[in-house]
């Protein structure tokens, strides 16, 4: 066996993550912003979401076990758990640290959803956006294949993507606040 074998498996599952949580994303902001039509969303839909989002969490656990397997380089226990605390680029271990706590919270909240109200669970839940960027921030900072083609090319493929399905979240809720808004013409010929 390679003595390279858990520095692989921590590399692999580490890009596996950042991919199942970009796609996460991308099913959670297509079906905030109906882009598949005005009709009720596919009830597989918000499974595959969920889905994703687990199957994330279970590859980030991968890559973080692998790491503290990995003799190539020392990691302790609490160099995975407390940002700053390693020799190995360490800020750039921290933004995976804070990738990893967020993420946690927006599934932790997720599978408590019917236990939370609705505001709470939105508002961790809107740690995608910042979980997004700071995993995005960990591959390119900390990652060992941040500088092929390949991974490059996919993370500015996700970002773009996302930042656009973002903007077309965020137009929406404007349109729609401003449609609800008492001072909107819409608003007004709503009978009471």
């Amino acid at each position: 066996m390679s003595d390279k074998l858990w520095w692989y498996v921590a590399r692999s599952g580490g890009i596996v993550a950042w991919v199942l949580l970009a796609l996460s994303v991308l099913v959670g902001l297509a079906l905030s912003t109906k882009v598949f039509g005005k009709h009720p969303r596919p009830n597989w839909l918000l499974d595959l979401h969920r889905f994703l989002g687990g199957l994330a969490v279970v590859f980030t656990a991968v890559h973080v076990l692998a790491i503290l397997f990995d003799s190539f380089v020392t990691i302790t226990l609490a160099n995975v758990f407390v940002p700053l605390t390693g020799s190995w680029h360490p800020g750039a271990v921290a933004w995976g640290i804070v990738t990893m706590y967020a993420l946690l919270a927006v599934e932790i909240t997720s599978l408590l959803r019917r236990q939370l109200s609705k505001a709470a669970w939105r508002a961790t839940h809107y740690l995608s956006f910042p979980l997004f960027a700071t995993a995005t921030i960990h591959v390119l900072t900390a990652g060992t294949d941040r500088h092929t083609f390949l991974l490059r090319a996919l993370l500015a493929i996700g970002v773009v993507v996302i930042v656009v399905l973002t903007a077309i979240r965020v137009r929406n809720a404007e349109r729609h606040d401003l449609m609800t808004s008492p001072e909107s013409p819409a608003a007004r010929s709503t009978p009471r």
